[in-house]
């Protein structure tokens, strides 16, 4: 039976002193500030989740596009809806290591995922940027993957400021599908 919907805000007791604000609850980061999923080691053997997703399905692994040697898929942890990551399907760490083919086709899948997020949800701009290292931010150091961050002007608002909460208004999966039925064939 489903819970009955209502207006007024719950107490919870134990979130501190009550005052004027509700509280937006994301536990499903929690798995990522435990570092669930994190590789063990710097090897690709050593639980590297951008080494294993391609075994999955599309669907399994949240991709949405594979080329030849690098592939597209959604972030777990995004950024904002629609945030994707190109990432070579060779387990190397750091941009001077990828061979010519694999530079160009990540190229070539960071462009086309532009025009997917443009046509699927009329982003505004992007963010568009690799994380070299732990010192820099990369979350998995040792497997390369670049970021895609779909904008929207005005998409910056209160709940990351004051929150530190991003609100994503679609499921991964719906969001997959819907940039793989936008993705440049």
């Amino acid at each position: 039976m489903l819970a009955r919907m209502t207006t007024e805000p719950e107490q919870q007791i134990g979130v501190g002193t009550p005052d004027a604000f509700q509280r937006l609850w994301t536990p499903h980061r929690m798995a990522y500030i435990q570092g669930e999923n994190k590789p063990t080691g710097p090897e690709a053997g050593d639980g590297c989740p951008f080494c294993s997703i391609p075994s999955k399905s599309d669907e399994d692994g949240l991709i949405v596009a594979r080329g030849e040697s690098v592939y597209a898929v959604l972030n777990l942890y995004p950024y904002n809806g629609g945030h994707l990551m190109v990432v070579p399907y060779r387990h190397v760490a750091d941009y001077t290591e990828l061979d010519d083919a694999e530079t160009a086709e990540l190229a070539l899948l960071t462009k086309q995922a532009m025009t997917a997020l443009r046509a699927a949800s009329g982003a505004h701009g992007f963010n568009i940027g690799l994380n070299q290292g732990s010192a820099a931010g990369a979350g998995i150091a040792a497997h390369l993957h670049q970021h895609i961050v779909p904008r929207w002007g005005g998409d910056t608002n209160f709940m990351p400021v004051v929150g530190a909460t991003k609100v994503l208004p679609q499921l991964l999966g719906d969001t997959r599908r819907m940039l793989a039925d936008a993705w440049p064939r």
